[in-house]
């Protein structure tokens, strides 16, 4: 039995499918072009290398990984904001429409806001961790917010945390112009509590959460198209050094590490 009563099976795999389409190129394999695309800090990989006991796969992966999820960060706020546009009262504008805002979200019977009352609406900002706004972000943000309040006196603005410090449904205090401003109707909400919110269930996201890991798996298995991604930059490193002065493998690699950033250096060529 399908366990989540606010969006149905097939719309939920739907979504979690067009968010594994998101991660598009980020699949293919990494050769040692694309993983000096950007030029590498090869005194940061030594450093890592040495001081953590790792291997050279061990580091190249942990690199490699690491420029993936560098980008799979978007992906990931693809799949919490559009998920609330199957379920019922809730809004996702196209971007740049209706404002700008991530979500939309209105109730004739109203919205209890705490220590607030009732609105009809409540205009969402989304964000995936509480720390990725810096203080002119916030401050911009927060200004925006004012702005919907002074346009529109029935609702709300809520900055919506996917990984906030803690749950909580909270009035946002932030500095503006070095001044700390804060509103009742301008509120941090973690994510549980604005699926708390919106769905009438107070563990709707952790219901969310458990049912996620299996449909993912369900839906790749589906996927013709979602390939494995087969990385040859640490057999590429090591021919490399075949071809280098070092008095071991290990000293050799490092010297093709080193070439990576500083090929035209000084000593190096």
């Amino acid at each position: 039995m399908w366990p989540l009563d606010f969006i149905t099976e097939q719309d939920f795999e739907t979504h979690v499918k067009a968010t594994i389409e998101k991660y598009g190129e980020k699949l293919d394999s990494f050769d040692l072009k694309r993983f000096n695309k950007n030029l590498i800090d090869p005194v940061k990989l030594i450093f890592d290398k040495t001081v953590y006991r790792s291997t050279w796969e061990e580091i190249v992966s942990n690199e490699i990984f690491r420029q993936r999820d560098k980008s799979n960060n978007n992906d990931i706020g693809y799949f919490h904001q559009r998920i609330f546009q199957y379920i019922d009262n809730c809004e996702v504008p196209p971007n740049g429409e209706s404002g700008g805002w991530d979500v939309i979200y209105r109730n004739p019977n109203g919205i209890e806001i705490p220590d607030a009352g009732k609105v009809s609406t409540v205009y969402v900002e989304m964000k995936n961790k509480h720390n990725t706004m810096n203080s002119a972000s916030a401050g911009k943000t927060f200004i925006k917010m004012q702005n919907q309040l002074l346009n529109d006196d029935d609702c709300a603005c809520f900055l919506v945390e996917a990984i906030a410090q803690r749950s909580q449904n909270i009035k946002w205090e932030t500095t503006v112009d070095k001044k700390k401003v804060g509103h009742k109707l301008i509120r941090r909400v973690s994510m549980d509590r604005f699926y708390e919110l919106v769905t009438g269930e107070e563990d709707a996201f952790y219901k969310m959460c458990m049912v996620l890991p299996e449909v993912i798996e369900k839906v790749v298995n589906t996927m013709d198209d979602v390939r494995v991604p087969e990385d040859t930059v640490m057999s590429e490193l090591r021919e490399w050094a075949q071809h280098l002065d070092g008095a071991t493998e290990d000293l050799s690699i490092a010297m093709a590490v080193y070439m990576l950033g500083f090929s035209g250096y000084n000593g190096f060529y």
